[in-house]
Formats: structure tokens, C-alpha cells, sequence
């Protein structure tokens, strides 16, 4: 994709916002008419700019308000064993982010939780299942100070 102009970067920040923003009051707000702010929108989709638009869940209302930080040693950096990790923690529903990380663990996830003794259901039936680990070490979160989901553009 070409470089983002200046039209480009204030459709993307507005849309971080309010993905449901209409179009008509979209291309109002940053000085495009409708078809042409449409224009874009489609072209930053095909691009793959926009990846996709999702509903953010208040975690409180769907009762998985604790967030743990799981650090995952395995016992090998072999692409094979890297590759079986990442397959199967793909598949835990809970686990809602994977990071390979350079430093003292070879993987931080992010799961989302009710409870301690819901992160032990998870622990039991999922995270001890995981191939090629050789150490789980959690974190849990008392409070989240920042979050955020928009990228600055």
C-alpha cells in the first residue's frame, strides 16, 4: 500500500473510535465527500490496513475479569517444538494473545480469567498439556492502569 495521507490516518484514528461511525457523518468529519471517504475505507481494507471490526467485551459483564500473564518456557528453540506450541495454544480459547519473546522465557501469553480457580481449570486441563514445557510461571493482574486498542496514527 502507499504511504497513508493525512485523510487516510484521520479515517483510521475516527474508526478506532466508533467502527460503526456511518459513513455520511465519517466523511463529514474529515472533509471527504461520502464516496470518496468510502473509496478509501475499501481501499484500507483491501490493503489490509483495517484487519477486520470487532465488538469490544467489558470483561466484567461477561465474568472474565481477571487477566493472568503466563511467562512458558519450553525445552527446546528447535523450529519443530516451536512450531507444536504455538499449534496447540492456538487451539485454548482462553489464551487470548501469544507472544514469541526474546529474554529469560520463550513465550508470554495473555488469558482472561473469572477467578484464581478458574486460571486452575485452565492450568489443569490446558496449559500443562502444552508440548515442550518446561516451566509455567503466572502473574495475575490486580488492576489495569492502561489499555488501550487504538494505534496512534
Amino acid at each position: 500500500m502507499t504511504e497513508l495521507d493525512h485523510h487516510d490516518r484521520a479515517i483510521l484514528a475516527l474508526l478506532q473510535s466508533d467502527a460503526r461511525m456511518p459513513n455520511a457523518s465519517l466523511a463529514e468529519r474529515v472533509g471527504l465527500s461520502p464516496s470518496a471517504c468510502l473509496r478509501r475505507v475499501q481501499r484500507l481494507e483491501q490493503a489490509g490496513v483495517i484487519a477486520r471490526y470487532v465488538a469490544l467485551l467489558d470483561p466484567r459483564a461477561i465474568d472474565r475479569a481477571t487477566t493472568v500473564f503466563i511467562e512458558v518456557t519450553l525445552d527446546s528453540q528447535r523450529e519443530e517444538v516451536l512450531a507444536a506450541f504455538e499449534r496447540a495454544v492456538a487451539g485454548c480459547r482462553d489464551i487470548l494473545e501469544c507472544h514469541l519473546m526474546a529474554g529469560d522465557f520463550d513465550y508470554l501469553l495473555r488469558a482472561a480469567v473469572a477467578n484464581p480457580q478458574d486460571y486452575e481449570r485452565l492450568h489443569k486441563q490446558d496449559l500443562s498439556r502444552l508440548p515442550h514445557v518446561v516451566r509455567i510461571k503466572s502473574s495475575f493482574a490486580l488492576r489495569t492502569v492502561v489499555k488501550r486498542t487504538d494505534y496512534p496514527v
